[in-house]
């Protein structure tokens, strides 16, 4: 509600003035160009920065209002800068929820949700091998196996109340991306239907984005535009020009 954000010892507003009503049981995408403010507003709805002004409103109460910790323990997020854990691989799965961490059944349960078996298989002893070579002689792994671990640790927070999926798939291809985003969508429809959990995705492909029920354009740390691919077509404004642009470099 009338959120506005700075980082600290910067005159500029990151975001600016913006209001943006995400329903019980939603998926929302964000679209925009780099530096329009997308991860940003996310890292503020997950509680990791405050508003500078204006407020964030979770059915009604101010998140300002919330521990951090009980929210946090809420939201499962996976960013575009997230971390490769070169560990012993089921504690790098399973550090998504650490109370628990030496759950089998909740481990298994996240490998299968992120469709991560393969990943599980390609690591000499499966999930008790070690990820990277850092520290151990253990399996490095491609780019697009590191998100896969990444999604499965994400998802071992089972039925958050706010899904977040932040540009994580630059690694893979549009076709893998779009299968990362289905089996997200998957465990976003478990937490709507049970607990109305609200799911936020960003990406810079729209073959994904129209996966969502809103987008939400920000442009400059505004707010431009939000409805249906449909209505925001018709609008024939920044989201159109920037759909028929890709559009058409994919020809």
């Amino acid at each position: 509600d009338q959120v506005s954000f700075r980082y600290p010892g910067s005159p500029d507003l990151v975001l600016d003035n913006i209001s943006l009503e995400m329903p019980v049981g939603s998926t929302i995408a964000l679209v925009g160009e780099n530096g329009a403010g997308k991860s940003t507003l996310v890292k503020l709805l997950c509680g990791l920065y405050a508003p500078t002004s204006g407020k964030i409103l979770i059915d009604g109460t101010d998140l300002s209002d919330i521990a951090p910790e009980e929210w946090r323990a809420r939201v499962g997020a996976l960013f575009q800068d997230f971390f490769r854990l070169e560990f012993v691989m089921r504690e790098s799965i399973g550090l998504g929820e650490v109370g628990l961490l030496h759950d089998e059944t909740a481990i298994a349960r996240a490998v299968l949700n992120a469709r991560a078996g393969d990943v599980v298989a390609a690591v000499p002893g499966g999930l008790d091998g070690v990820t990277g070579y850092n520290y151990k002689r253990g399996t490095d792994l491609s780019g697009g196996q590191w998100q896969i671990l990444a999604l499965a640790r994400c998802l071992m927070r089972d039925h958050p109340l706010l899904l977040v999926l932040d540009e994580p798939a630059a690694a893979l291809d549009a076709t893998a991306e779009h299968a990362l985003f289905e089996r997200y969508a998957s465990s976003a429809k478990n937490a709507a239907d049970e607990l109305g959990g609200v799911t936020m995705l960003i990406s810079p492909r729209f073959s994904t984005v129209l996966m969502a029920d809103t987008i939400a354009v920000l442009d400059g740390g505004k707010l431009r535009e939000r409805g249906s691919h449909e209505e925001l077509l018709a609008n024939n404004a920044l989201y159109a020009e920037l759909f028929r642009l890709q559009a058409r470099a994919h020809r």
